[in-house]
């Protein structure tokens, strides 16, 4: 399973950015997918993730209402439409998906040291 991210960069605060992930290696539809960070100093946290049977969605609670994550399984791509950023999000950001199909996207919020598939992620970093 490949996961290949891109849309980071820098921005000022109050600022938006879309972040972007192709998957390739498997069935891409019946598979949660989500999105990591990791700020320097920090340890990786759950961000955002999104169910592949009804595209039902979980948050962190410091992005809800200011993220959010969409997907389109027939491009096999995962969204993260991220606004009002502010500098507590620059972090380096990962696309993830679980290892196994019966991992739902709030068993992924609930235990963010699961099983997943990791891409190489892409930096996000918001200026003051």
């Amino acid at each position: 399973v490949q996961l290949q991210a891109s849309g980071g960069g820098s921005v000022q605060a109050g600022g938006s950015l879309r972040l972007s992930c192709t998957a390739s290696g498997r069935t891409f539809s019946s598979y949660a997918m989500g999105w990591f960070r990791q700020a320097p100093g920090k340890e990786r946290e759950f961000v955002a993730a999104i169910n592949w049977r009804d595209s039902s969605t979980y948050y962190r609670d410091s992005v809800k209402g200011r993220f959010t994550i969409s997907r389109d399984n027939a491009k096999k791509m995962v969204y993260l439409e991220m606004n009002s950023l502010n500098p507590e999000d620059t972090a380096i950001y990962y696309c993830v998906s679980p290892t196994r199909a019966v991992t739902t996207a709030q068993a992924m919020a609930a235990n963010p040291k699961s099983d997943k598939y990791w891409g190489q992620g892409t930096q996000v970093t918001v200026s003051s």
